[in-house]
């Protein structure tokens, strides 16, 4: 799994992630590229193309507020180092040319109020030439409205109307509509800093200047993974802290929810704080979008699903984000972007940060659960039929089989082919399948029923090759070789069956045809490996007397042959009605 950018650090996270039924993912960074860049403008009430010149360069109020209240950082080298939707503004500056280390000298930092997930805001103070100070604001559009009362349009500052305040939120929903994360910015300017550096002292009465309008791109195969993950029974969840009408949008592309919905599966944060636990509970189905949502948010969604029975997996990059990793079934850390926290409170971690990454460990975790499922089915049956054999042969009084030949079959035929099936590759059509959900068990999905039948059915085909041996024999009136026959073919047939039978437990309920019974190299090695042990014991003279064998003509190793065979007709049988019975539908 570390080959593909799963890193498990929880062993039963592996077996869980076989049954996920809900994964509910951060967009930004999971669902898309997490490389932002500018593509509209809204200022002086026109939106423009992000091409479009401007004509104050960075004294451009809506630039010089995206730009101040900024934190990434330029290396000796050029590089931006930062968040990427901050560091989208920085480089739309550098793209029109303008000198940004310069500007930044220009107005140096002596105050801020970071950026939070509640109020959604970020503010800088910068000191002006005439001994004022600049308050530089941007944040969420609808957070950051609430909170201006004047509006600058090119250089004439009035108060924010009706009109106004509508032309706002079209542009704002028009970009969102477009898939593009809008960001607004404001300003201010204050005699002097207060003592009390709070958000309600310092972010009111601000002056509005614009919207930033981005693309952060879906991920080239994220729409694909969540059509497979859909088709493998699995409901994604996209959680953002963008707008409503932006997360709807990528959504929408991505196939979260279908192109032509007009239901409202997104919820956002303020929506889901009006509504109890109790209430969330029973609703909670009817949302794929979970919009404008803080981290403790994420807490609610995990618990309500869990309510419903289902599995939840959740992703997480941030120190607000332990809890909801804790708390869902599988804790998703992000390698690249996650904070040691959140990466320490999870289960496994992607190393690419990559949603797609999700469901090969999905499609992983089921091939390890089914690969689990196949060992304990051949164990079983295998051992069953040696127990029944044994306990019928004794109750009839008849001596099938030496302790030396059950400690070889043990050795030879049961460890190689277990081990084998134990890495075999996921069969075809492993994510077409339901999630197993909570109350599955590594003998549900017809692997008991499976176990007791072919048990039943190995050890009568190896009583029925012995009576066979004993009714038709080839030494006829010498009673001790014709037992001695009997016994190295009962011996020989309890072996070639359960090499037969590895190939049947490929697969609980499909043909041998299908799941390709050549496909694995150390599959074939083992049975071959097995094949040579165990006929070594009869054809190596040296090794008869150890074994309590006779040499075989080619009619008794005929029917030794057929009999073992068989075992993979009559599961074909078998499979070919439990098929059209439809009991492979729930198969795992």
């Amino acid at each position: 799994m570390a080959k593909r950018n799963s890193i498990v650090r929880k062993l039963p996270a592996v077996e869980t992630l076989g049954s996920t039924e809900i994964i509910a993912s951060d967009k930004t960074g999971t669902l898309t590229m997490n490389k932002m860049t500018v593509e509209k403008v809204f200022y002086d009430a026109v939106l423009h193309d992000s091409a479009d010149d401007i004509e104050l360069g960075l004294e451009m109020p809506l630039l010089r507020s995206v730009v101040l209240a900024n934190d990434t950082k330029i290396d000796v080298e050029g590089n931006l180092i930062g968040d990427p939707t901050e560091t989208a503004f920085i480089q739309y500056a550098l793209d029109k040319g303008y000198d940004v280390k310069g500007f930044l000298e220009k107005y140096p930092r002596v105050a801020e109020l970071p950026f939070d997930s509640d109020r959604k805001l970020m503010s800088t103070v910068h000191p002006l030439s005439d001994g004022r100070f600049l308050v530089a604001v941007k944040g969420a559009p609808d957070q950051l409205l609430k909170r201006c009362v004047l509006r600058d349009k090119a250089g004439d500052i009035a108060p924010i109307d009706e009109k106004v305040t509508n032309l706002i939120h079209t542009n704002n929903s028009e970009m969102a509509h477009q898939a593009l994360r809008v960001l607004a910015g404001a300003y201010k300017i204050i005699d002097s800093i207060p003592e009390n550096l709070t958000s309600e002292e310092l972010e009111n009465d601000l002056i509005f200047t614009g919207l930033i309008g981005m693309i952060d791109p879906e991920r080239p195969e994220a729409a694909e993974a969540v059509r497979v993950a859909k088709e493998a029974g699995i409901r994604p969840i996209m959680i953002t802290g963008d707008h409503q009408d932006t997360a709807e949008a990528i959504a929408k592309r991505l196939g979260i929810i279908d192109a032509n919905d007009t239901e409202g599966h997104v919820l956002t944060g303020a929506e889901l704080n009006e509504l109890s636990d109790e209430d969330f509970e029973k609703v909670v189905g009817q949302y794929s979008v979970y919009a404008r949502v803080s981290p403790e948010h994420k807490v609610r969604i995990v618990k309500a699903w869990q309510k419903q029975g289902k599995v939840v997996a959740m992703t997480g990059d941030g120190v607000n984000d332990a809890p909801a990793l804790k708390t869902a079934d599988i804790g998703i850390g992000m390698g690249i972007t996650g904070t040691e926290v959140s990466k320490g409170a999870s289960d496994m971690i992607l190393a690419d940060d990559n949603f797609a990454t999700i469901i090969v460990a999905v499609e992983e975790g089921r091939k390890v659960f089914s690969n689990i499922q196949k060992t304990i089915q051949y164990l079983l049956s295998a051992n069953t039929a040696e127990v029944l054999t044994i306990f019928l042969s004794t109750l009839f009084g008849w001596d099938v089989l030496q302790p030396v030949h059950l400690l070889w079959i043990n050795l030879v035929t049961d460890t190689f082919p277990a081990i084998a099936l134990g890495v075999e590759p996921a069969e075809p059509g492993v994510m077409t399948h339901k999630p197993r959900g909570r109350k599955s068990s590594f003998f549900s999905g017809g692997v008991m029923s499976s176990i007791i039948y072919q048990g039943f059915l190995q050890g009568a085909l190896v009583l029925a090759v012995y009576g066979l041996a004993l009714l038709y024999p080839v030494h006829v009136g010498d009673n001790h070789a014709i037992h001695a026959d009997a016994l190295t073919m009962a011996f020989a047939t309890l072996g070639l069956i359960q090499l037969f039978h590895a190939y049947n437990v490929k697969s609980v309920y499909q043909s041998i045809l299908t799941v390709g019974p050549f496909k694995s190299k150390t599959f074939n090695w083992s049975i071959l490996v097995s094949f040579i042990l165990l006929m070594a014991t009869i054809v190596v003279e040296p090794l008869e007397g150890i074994f309590h064998v006779t040499k075989l003509d080619l009619s008794q190793w005929g029917i030794v042959m057929a009999g073992s065979f068989s075992m993979i007709i009559i599961v074909e049988i078998v499979k070919f009605v439990q098929r059209k019975l439809g009991f492979d539908k729930n198969a795992i």
